[in-house]
């Protein structure tokens, strides 16, 4: 009998240590990750293999089908020949080449059942496949007689031969003729069948799993055993045990992360804060007074939401969320300063020093002798608002470190230079981070420690990207979310078009409507998807992150400059605008923009959020296809923010069919923001997305879509409460802490992000 072996063992002690390390590559690391690594989907014997019609370039796929022709070809340019194999399922044929390998065959004669994973490309529209990893499938007598020994077979699959030794071989193989064949996410590194093969071992050598509910809790949701859940999903017999296993494992998904959150509450629960009631007279109401507007009703609620929670000694943790210019930071800016009226400071934290400097403009700007303390033109009691970014000179750092640790600054904005240990506050009571996910638990910390007397500030969080609900319960989930969705009158409409990149025509007429723009007096914005210096360019060759071949080149920022400027805008004031350039020459571009001064800047999308030129009516997004759809809407949302409306061009080399085109549309054809968070989740799916928020890590999640599955998460959040409730350490729930462990662990980080 094997070894025994724990959940929490690494699979480098355990697996084959080059099936280890391609797991690890796929965020894999222990056994008890391995034995949750789920099938991607099920092949069924007489069913097709792949659920898409048309893969994409590059992309790598694993294919169940059968051998129907199998031929030596002559090679045209080079002396020798290849072996062709043709393999279809019941959707598609698979063009396949094997060169070198004329032992193949005997393996791959017409009529074998075969299981082949590579990159894919194409040649006159079919799929091609190069020199594919490949296995031959038991299927009766045909085509199988040669690898059904131990050797053979262990060599075929890429396994250690003790695998298929015996009585365990003979075991193997009946298994490996089951009529539902699981396919894993796998890669060059790792094919699913040997992922499918050490998962097959360790459940035979782990024993069984300990529970994280109750015979009770598990009869009242209609869910089977972990232990049963395991086998059956990557060992099925029927469709049946497939969708019991995937109910448990999609509810212990949902459970883990609710644990993990509702610790957090918990944890907050216990702590104090500031209570910063209303202060009649004080700052918050003289900015009321003062605004040439009336709040959105939807301002109204969400600062009276904040406002009750400030009022409270419990520290606020508050998510804001809202559409492209639906006034968040006005309704932040309200917040901070009814904790300034009660004698605290307040920190504005963003992710980037173009925002930081954006947002210091903005509310010097609407406060006005309200901010100028201790200046001649400065009312009675106004607050001072300094600026703290990293690259500032160290005579200007000293005095802005001065007036933060005297108290002197009731408004600090700042970047994370803000964190850093030598910036001491003199009281701290609220914080504010803008487009949160930039930021770590790490980070949010070293605010939080930095306030005094046993005392931990409010918490604000806002972000210009749209959540959808269920999204927002999972990955903010110990945050109360509050959503503005309504615009502030005025806001004029903009209208976005694709454009096809390899159509000259059409980019003439790009050009010309931007002197348009530009000959009436308004400005215009180009981004590109990367600068365009040497170590852009260096980073930007090799094989594409699919495993295909190079990825085509991109327009850089500085080739657009370049070619702005020498050929249909020349008489055009351009400016560039990018992350590597000093901050003295970033905030001078945004300065020369913002006044006027330059018609076009060209740029990344360091003016993804925050930049505010209501002069800019136009923006042409350079191969669109490189962004998501929320991104693409939050740099539509730079424009628009005037008195006239603005025009958006998504120019893409993207094909007419394909997901990026269809990604384009949709961003083309709406302009609610949330619609669009729906189907940007749709199209990537949870796993890219929860992917982004763990530093682009792999996703914790197998089964449980955040789109779909409300009712499960509300339940698994109930649940998670009253354990924490009563077992804040989990101590007496050992089976929940493992589940945490072998979920999320090491991926707890993009919870770490919220």
């Amino acid at each position: 009998m094997a070894d025994p072996v724990r959940l929490t063992d690494p699979l480098q002690s355990v697996i084959n240590p080059a099936t280890a390390q391609g797991l690890a590559d796929l965020g894999v690391y222990t056994v008890g990750q391995l034995l949750r690594h789920a099938p991607r989907r099920y092949v069924r014997r007489g069913q097709v293999s792949e659920d898409r019609l048309l893969p994409e370039p590059g992309e790598w796929i694993t294919v169940v089908g059968r051998v129907t022709k199998a031929e030596f070809i002559t090679m045209r340019k080079r002396h020798g020949k290849f072996l062709k194999v043709v393999v279809a399922d019941e959707r598609q044929t698979y063009d396949i080449s094997f060169f070198n390998s004329n032992y193949l065959i005997k393996q791959l004669k017409p009529g074998t059942r075969v299981m082949l994973a590579g990159a894919v490309k194409y040649y006159n529209n079919r799929i091609q496949l190069a020199h594919p990893a490949h296995v031959p499938l038991p299927d009766g007598d045909v085509g199988f007689e040669e690898v059904t020994g131990p050797d053979m077979l262990a060599q075929a699959l890429g396994i250690d031969p003790k695998l298929v030794e015996g009585d365990a071989g003979t075991a193997f193989l009946a298994d490996l003729d089951r009529s539902i064949l699981p396919m894993y996410p796998a890669s060059q590194k790792v094919q699913t069948w040997q992922i499918w093969a050490s998962i097959r071992d360790l459940l035979a050598r782990v024993g069984e799993v300990p529970e994280a509910l109750s015979d009770e809790q598990r009869s009242d949701r209609g869910l089977i055993t972990l232990d049963d859940a395991l086998w059956k999903v990557h060992l099925p017999d029927s469709d049946a045990d497939v969708e019991a296993a995937r109910q448990r494992l999609k509810f212990d998904e949902a459970f883990a992360m609710q644990l993990v959150l509702a610790q957090r509450r918990a944890v907050g629960r216990i702590e104090s804060a500031p209570p910063c009631p209303p202060v009649a007279g004080g700052l918050e109401d003289a900015l009321r007074e003062r605004l040439p507007f009336t709040l959105t009703e939807g301002q109204e609620i969400v600062s009276a939401e904040i406002g009750d929670d400030l009022g409270g000694s419990s520290p606020m943790s508050r998510l804001l969320q809202g559409e492209v210019g639906s006034g968040k930071t006005l309704v932040a800016l309200l917040a901070m300063l009814r904790v300034v009226d009660n004698s605290h400071q307040c920190v504005l934290l963003a992710p980037t020093e173009v925002l930081a400097a954006q947002h210091h403009r903005t509310i010097l700007s609407m406060l006005g002798d309200l901010g100028r303390a201790g200046e001649l033109n400065g009312s009675d009691g106004a607050t001072r608002v300094t600026l703290l970014t990293g690259s500032m000179r160290t005579a200007v750092k000293r005095q802005v470190l001065l007036d933060i640790v005297t108290g002197d600054a009731g408004l600090v904005i700042g970047t994370h230079a803000l964190l850093e240990d030598h910036v001491d506050f003199f009281d701290l009571g609220l914080v504010v981070v803008d487009e949160q996910h930039r930021f770590g638990v790490e980070q949010r910390d070293s605010l939080r420690n930095k306030a005094i007397d046993g005392m931990v500030p409010h918490h604000l969080v806002m972000t210009a990207t749209p959540i959808p609900r269920t999204v927002a319960m999972t990955v903010f989930g110990d945050l109360e979310t509050s959503v503005l969705t309504e615009l502030p009158r005025g806001r004029q409409p903009i209208t976005t078009n694709v454009v096809p990149l390899g159509n000259e025509r059409w980019m003439e007429r790009v050009w010309a409507r931007a002197a348009e723009e530009i000959d009436k007096g308004r400005q215009v914005y180009v981004v590109c998807s990367r600068i365009g210096d040497e170590e852009s360019k260096a980073k930007s060759k090799g094989k594409s992150r699919t495993g295909g071949d190079e990825e085509p080149q991109t327009i850089s920022v500085l080739d657009m400059y370049q070619m702005l400027s020498a050929g249909p805008l020349a008489d055009c004031r351009i400016g560039v605008l990018h992350g590597r350039l000093p901050a003295d020459e970033k905030a001078a571009v945004m300065d020369e923009f913002t006044s006027g001064a330059l018609d076009l800047v060209v740029s990344t999308t360091v003016i993804e959020v925050g930049v505010d030129v209501p002069n800019a009516t136009m923006m042409v997004i350079i191969d669109a296809d490189r962004f998501g759809v929320s991104q693409l809407h939050q740099l539509r949302g730079r424009i628009g923010r005037g008195q006239w409306p603005g025009l958006c061009l998504l120019v893409s080399g993207a094909g007419e069919v394909s997901q990026a085109r269809e990604r384009l549309n949709a961003v083309a054809g709406s302009t609610d923001g949330f619609e669009l968070a729906r189907v940007d989740l749709e199209q990537r799916r949870e796993g890219d997305v929860l992917g982004e928020l763990q530093s682009g890590g792999t996703s914790s999640l197998h089964f449980l879509s955040l789109l779909d599955d409300v009712e499960v998460i509300s339940d698994a959040r109930e649940l998670a409460e009253q354990i924490v409730t009563q077992d804040l350490s989990l101590a007496d729930h050992l089976g929940a802490a493992r589940l945490i462990d072998d979920i999320l662990a090491p991926r707890l980080e993009y919870l770490d992000k919220t």
